[in-house]
């Protein structure tokens, strides 16, 4: 049974996470004491991860639940306004939107203000389970499309550190290791924040899984020389048509998948789906600071005043996904029908 490192610590009301903005340099631990310091670990990224931030936002919303005081209905208004505060932190994921969602309806529909706090706290737990039997369940259906001795493509971190438990993306390498399956994983660096170096790398090499870093630039070359026979990506929405919003750098490499004739995969949950948006058109893309793309660990590398484009996230349209990984199943060649046919709802 692989051992993982837990992102993110629920203990009786406290709420405690990995700063991965440390890694791979310092494996240290952060106490969240309030809202104001749970927003700020989610957007400076100390806190990462699609599945990861929504179980974080819950648990947050829990711990809220437990400190509010006042009358029944203001404490569900407080509370419904915190949620769209967390929900605020991070427009591209949907994942942070569907577990609030949840949580919400529990808050409308409360009708003691004992209650409210404990049946939250309850769900919460019961999604934080959830996710960790889920992305085993994407392993396990992930490790049935490669062989023995296969190299693997991955960019930026959908591990154990995104997730609860096996991650997305790198959960077929967590159970093709438990079950003595040689694969070799090659890690994209993934500017400008550089998750698949620090992250990806450290989490994969602490496991004894083989990993190699390459920079972003040399992925075309690398596919040529090293023979890579798949790449496998994580997401962060997925629409109705399969359309899907991951870390940026992952649309060139589905470009680079077809022009070399191998698949390209994405591992998600069904948390992942959102199903009131018709295509990757309707993705809001999330801009982040010029400076992380003007500096590298606090050096400045490009000249002052330089216009800056900085998306965190970029769109793959399905008709270059060779398939869509879920718990229940893999969604080949995806579509409205096809991933209506496997999810089980109509989403016309």
């Amino acid at each position: 049974m692989s051992q993982f490192v837990q992102s993110i610590i629920y203990d009786n009301g406290a709420v405690t996470i990995l700063d991965q903005t440390r890694l791979p340099e310092e494996e240290r631990y952060e106490v969240i004491h309030d809202l104001a310091q749970a927003i700020d670990a989610i957007k400076q990224l100390r806190v990462r991860g699609a599945p990861a931030i929504s179980l974080f936002g819950g648990f947050i919303l829990v711990q809220e639940a437990f400190r509010t005081i006042g009358t029944l209905a203001e404490v569900k208004q407080e509370l419904l306004t915190v949620s769209a505060q967390l929900l605020a932190t991070r427009p591209t994921a949907v994942n942070l939107r569907n577990v609030l969602d949840e949580l919400n309806q529990l808050i409308v529909s409360a009708t003691t203000l004992k209650e409210l706090p404990v049946r939250l706290e309850q769900k919460a737990l019961e999604l934080y389970q959830t996710d960790a039997k889920t992305s085993r369940q994407i392993g396990v259906h992930a490790l049935e499309l490669f062989e023995s001795g296969d190299r693997v493509l991955t960019i930026c971190n959908a591990g154990s550190i995104a997730t609860a438990a096996y991650g997305t993306a790198l959960a077929p390498f967590y159970l093709a290791k438990e079950q003595g399956i040689p694969l070799s994983v090659y890690a994209s660096e993934t500017r400008p924040l550089l998750q698949g170096a620090r992250l990806t790398t450290w989490e994969l090499q602490r496991a004894g899984i083989d990993v190699t870093l390459i920079t972003d630039n040399m992925v075309a070359h690398t596919i040529k020389e090293k023979n890579i026979t798949a790449i496998i990506v994580g997401a962060d929405r997925i629409t109705r048509n399969g359309d899907t919003a991951n870390k940026i750098g992952t649309f060139q490499l589905a470009l680079l998948a077809r022009a070399f004739g191998i698949p390209f995969y994405v591992a998600a949950p069904l948390s992942t789906f959102d199903l009131t948006s018709l295509s990757g058109d309707e993705i809001e893309i999330e801009e982040r600071d010029a400076r992380e793309v003007t500096q590298l660990a606090g050096k400045v590398t490009a000249p002052a005043g330089v216009a800056v484009f900085n998306p965190a996230f970029d769109v793959t349209p399905h008709e270059l996904i060779t398939a869509i990984i879920t718990e229940l199943g893999v969604i080949k060649h995806p579509s409205v029908e096809t991933i209506e046919q496997t999810i089980g709802q109509q989403i016309r």
